[in-house]
């Protein structure tokens, strides 16, 4: 080979490799599920600024049935209830205010204090006033950082203090059991670890009912690309993404819950979130016909409910018995969002969050059966001890 030949080879080397290169970086085209090829006009280039993605909000001009929902159809129970803190008959009142207006009659409160002294605080101020059948008390588990041998059993004589006290339940088990909190012995402490065990033999005893929140949206662990359809959440909250491998997946950490499920049948147990189940209704399904003692309530995940109307709603009302109505985050403006897709058959409405969902809501239009066993007697069936006044028979 000549000096010449040489050159040339490695010019044509070099021009291959930038040409790779620039098919490489060079946009894709971006396609939905389901979606065709690329069609006549998919490769032109906007000759305006694109917008943010938060910019983006075009006004449609679609004509159809819209129906306000300022109030649920029939008296609600909220069993995923943050309320603010109801230390004083003024707060308790200024919630109160808000529920009748809403058509809430009952809400589970879920505080992390409410423990010990501070339960029975709690369940003064409200035992001594006019509300006190408007709120129902559940206990929290003390779990810090690390969790040493005799945790479980401990956590079993205080449960059994706090029912005593006035609990109606466990709350809400939060997603750092499982994710965060260590054994002492520097391990991970997986929800269905055998220390806890006595905690949740005594709910069964107890007959009450354990709430718990596993894990988070499936795409929290996944790269945060523009494939990603919680790419603007994830860009604005730094704690929910757990692409680093330090931290179990998600489905190892499904796998574990339902193992504690599958552990304890006698416990009565209800998933947080539909279980992050509910952009597939139909693992959570599985997950019922399974499990006889497991339910689940739908707080913050009205995104995923209201843009698959039809499925939804076959998937409700199969599993009428065992769905509970919870809001999550309380703002009293939000829980007509959910009454409106829960009652109605509007279509093509906003959702109240941009970084939930940039897609559009449609009403699953619930007979009533169903949304009176969601809205308040599937609670009173797994409740201990709560007051039917105001609700129906």
């Amino acid at each position: 080979m000549t000096a010449m030949t040489s050159k040339v080879t490695a010019i044509l080397v070099i021009l291959v490799a930038a040409a790779t290169l620039a098919v490489a970086q060079a946009p894709r085209e971006q396609r939905g599920q389901g979606a065709p090829g690329s069609r006549p006009g998919a490769g032109r280039q906007p000759e305006f600024p694109v917008p943010d993605i938060r910019e983006y909000k075009p006004e449609s001009t679609l004509v159809v049935p819209q129906h306000s929902v300022p109030r649920a159809r029939f008296p609600v129970i909220d069993f995923h209830g943050h309320p603010p803190q109801l230390t004083t008959v003024d707060a308790l009142a200024g919630v109160a205010k808000a529920m009748d207006d809403l058509n809430l009659r009952s809400m589970v409160v879920n505080n992390p204090q409410l423990r010990g002294d501070e339960l029975k605080r709690w369940l003064a101020v409200a035992s001594g006033s006019e509300y006190k059948d408007r709120f129902i008390y559940f206990t929290s588990v003390g779990f810090g950082r690390v969790v040493s041998p005799g945790f479980g059993r401990a956590a079993a004589e205080q449960l059994e203090a706090d029912v005593k006290a006035g609990a109606k339940g466990i709350q809400e088990i939060a997603k750092n059991v499982g994710l965060s909190v260590k054994k002492a012995d520097g391990s991970r402490l997986a929800i269905d670890d055998p220390e806890l065990d006595p905690l949740w033999d005594a709910a069964a005893t107890l007959g009450i009912p354990v709430f718990i929140h596993t894990a988070d949206p499936q795409k929290f662990w996944d790269p945060i690309d523009y494939s990603n359809e919680r790419w603007l959440e994830l860009a604005l909250f730094p704690d929910r993404r757990y692409q680093d491998p330090a931290y179990p997946r998600f489905d190892t950490l499904v796998a574990e819950r339902n193992n504690l499920f599958r552990k304890h049948p006698r416990t009565t147990f209800v998933t947080a979130h539909l279980g992050w189940h509910a952009n597939d209704l139909a693992r959570l399904g599985r997950l019922f016909d399974e499990m006889p003692n497991v339910y689940s309530e739908i707080g913050a995940v009205l995104y995923d409910i209201g843009r698959q109307p039809r499925f939804a709603r076959e998937f409700f009302v199969k599993y009428q018995d065992r769905l509970l109505f919870g809001k999550d985050n309380y703002q009293p403006d939000e829980y007509p969002y959910y009454w409106r897709v829960l009652e109605t058959s509007d279509e093509y409405f906003d959702y109240y969050r941009d970084y939930h969902a940039f897609w559009k809501l449609y009403g699953i239009a619930l007979p009533d059966e169903a949304l009176e066993k969601l809205y308040f007697r599937n609670a009173l069936k797994i409740i201990p001890g709560v007051s039917r006044a105001g609700f129906p028979q």
